[in-house]
């Protein structure tokens, strides 16, 4: 299990970091955030409520795939929040990372517009969400991964997320 590199994917606000850092916590292996990685042209385009294009995700995208092929070659594995949102995206992290494990959260467009009204002091608005949704390209049959509904608590959705990658372990 400590090999395996995870990837909880979705549109902003369905929960990704919450669910991240227990299911990190619970493998024991390392979590990393990867809004953290943006560089602060991406972060100031979306506190002013522009969507990112892909160019603007490339280099993105491209320091995701260095953390997790350095973790995969290390044996470490390791937990990452992403969006992902797009199959392109997630190709490019599976150039980095082959045996990337995507657990797809997911939720109806209200539930998460509401969750997302709720937080505080994030930069990503609830304005954003409606693209977000538009760009979201669902987990594809042959793709590594499940996707798991976020209508359940934190503690639950943690739980179900740890039986797939089980599951998906074999």
């Amino acid at each position: 299990m400590a090999s395996s590199t995870i990837i909880v994917m979705g549109v902003s606000g369905v929960g990704k970091t919450t669910v991240a850092e227990q299911l990190a916590e619970r493998l024991g292996v390392p979590f990393a955030e990867a809004d953290d990685f943006h560089p602060p042209a991406n972060v100031d385009k979306m506190a002013a409520g522009t969507p990112l294009t892909d160019a603007d995700r490339g280099p993105w995208l491209d320091a995701l795939g260095v953390w997790l092929r350095e973790h995969d070659e290390a044996g470490s594995g390791g937990v990452m929040t992403c969006s992902a949102l797009k199959h392109r995206y997630r190709d490019r992290l599976r150039d980095a990372s082959p045996g990337v494990f995507f657990l797809h959260l997911t939720g109806s467009f209200e539930l998460i517009r509401e969750r997302m009204e709720q937080r505080k002091g994030h930069f990503m608005k609830a304005a954003l969400l409606r693209s977000q949704f538009a760009d979201l390209e669902p987990l594809e049959p042959g793709e590594h991964g499940v996707a798991i509904d976020v209508g359940a608590p934190p503690e639950e959705l943690v739980e179900a997320s740890l039986k797939a990658v089980r599951d998906a372990e074999g």
